[in-house]
């Protein structure tokens, strides 16, 4: 029988009703051969519920008290979809991360996954059980419960399908796939059936809610092919995998947007070696990803630096940069979080010019002003004001010409 991995987010287990409802999809794959691992999300809402009553409680809840109550909402997850299996006659037993084998490095909150160990699980398919695995979290090299940021679960789901030697590992959410745009700010967006692994990954970091990065990143780098599909339809979704030549015809795949990001600028910072080191540094050290950097022409010796952040980091970070200000003699720290980025990602972008032309003339001739600009072989990103990152979408998707059907 071929192994199969299959993750259903927190919006296909919302209510007791859809969490049987996937007990019967999850039987139905039983009955056609497979064995089967199921991750599973927190039901609904269950991760921000918990995190507003952690904020309630606490005014700097401690990041691995953090990840002892957030572990919590998979775990009934994984419960009671063993519960509903069970229930319709079929083996079932569901396992925390740790007892999973999910081993991660000690940053909580944010963890990593190191290893797999999948000893348990494959005894438990053995004995014939459809095996459910709480998603999002793991244990640490010291022996604690870590989470492993939001979307998670979409990596432990990639992990295990990759230490497993899967056959597949299908993602089910709300959606058909991965589509040229968010249908609800572009109606006329196009599911895409095939998609490469740097595409995916370039959409996902860029703003595509579909995937989560990390998981992208990890399914790309060891092989693991992906279906995107919707827990509410029996249509094929969306593959990621492997890219091949014919993916090169396709000039730009689709646009992404992201209004989770925020603006930090340090203004008349000292232009000399090391400075930029002395800020970014403390920022890595705290896990904070940058994204964008732009440092504009030195005057008199100083110079202004501005980067964006997620939004969750933007505390941390404006914490961390008024420290730095000091040390290395800049004048002021200022946030913005009234922008958003809009980018275009495609591999067809590597053998063709004039993309970046295009965009810009297609937010120009919206009156869109870009603050920002960052590029990678197969994406073009700018920052704009957040009221236009809709308009902005738009209008890209237009000039790509991707209500076409794609191919």
């Amino acid at each position: 029988m071929a192994l199969v991995v299959q993750k259903y987010g927190g919006s296909s287990l919302a209510t007791p009703e859809l969490i049987r409802k996937v007990a019967e999809r999850v039987i139905r794959k039983k009955e056609e051969g497979h064995d089967l691992v199921v991750v599973v999300s927190a039901m609904g809402k269950t991760t921000d519920d918990l995190i507003r009553l952690a904020e309630e409680v606490a005014e700097e809840p401690p990041p691995r008290e953090m990840d002892m109550l957030l572990s919590s909402g998979e775990q009934i997850s994984m419960a009671l979809l063993a519960m509903a299996i069970q229930d319709m006659g079929y083996p079932a037993i569901s396992l925390t991360g740790p007892q999973a084998g999910i081993m991660t490095d000690t940053s909580h909150r944010k963890a990593r996954i190191l290893e797999v160990d999948t000893s348990r699980v494959r005894k438990e398919l053995s004995e014939g059980k459809i095996v459910i695995v709480a998603g999002f979290q793991g244990l640490s090299t010291e022996g604690e419960i870590t989470t492993l940021g939001r979307g998670g679960s979409d990596r432990t789901a990639v992990a295990l399908a990759y230490a497993l030697g899967a056959e597949g590992c299908e993602i089910y959410t709300d959606v058909e796939g991965v589509f040229t745009a968010d249908p609800r700010i572009v109606p006329e967006a196009k599911k895409i059936p095939v998609i490469s692994g740097d595409e995916m990954l370039e959409l996902a970091s860029s703003g595509a809610k579909v995937m989560e990065a990390r998981s992208v990143e990890f399914a790309t780098k060891y092989g693991v092919e992906v279906h995107v599909r919707s827990t509410f339809s029996d249509e094929p979704g969306t593959v990621i995998k492997r890219e091949d030549p014919a993916m090169e015809k396709v000039l730009v795949r689709g646009i992404a947007l992201d209004t989770k990001e925020a603006k930090v600028t340090i203004r008349r910072v000292p232009d000399r070696p090391g400075v930029a080191a002395a800020i970014f540094s403390p920022l890595a050290d705290a896990n904070i990803n940058v994204d964008m950097i732009v440092q504009n022409v030195s005057q008199d010796g100083f110079t202004d630096l501005s980067f964006t952040v997620s939004t969750s980091d933007l505390k941390t970070a404006l914490a961390i940069c008024e420290g730095t200000k000091a040390r290395v003699g800049a004048e002021e720290v200022t946030a913005d979080e009234d922008v958003a980025k809009v980018s275009v990602v495609g591999v067809g972008m590597r053998s063709h010019a004039g993309v970046a032309a295009k965009m810009f003339k297609a937010l120009a001739d919206e009156g869109i002003n870009i603050e920002m600009i960052t590029t990678s072989e197969i994406r073009i990103s700018c920052v704009v004001r957040k009221e236009q990152g809709e308009r902005a979408v738009r209008a890209l998707h237009r000039a790509f010409e991707l209500d076409k059907e794609p191919t």
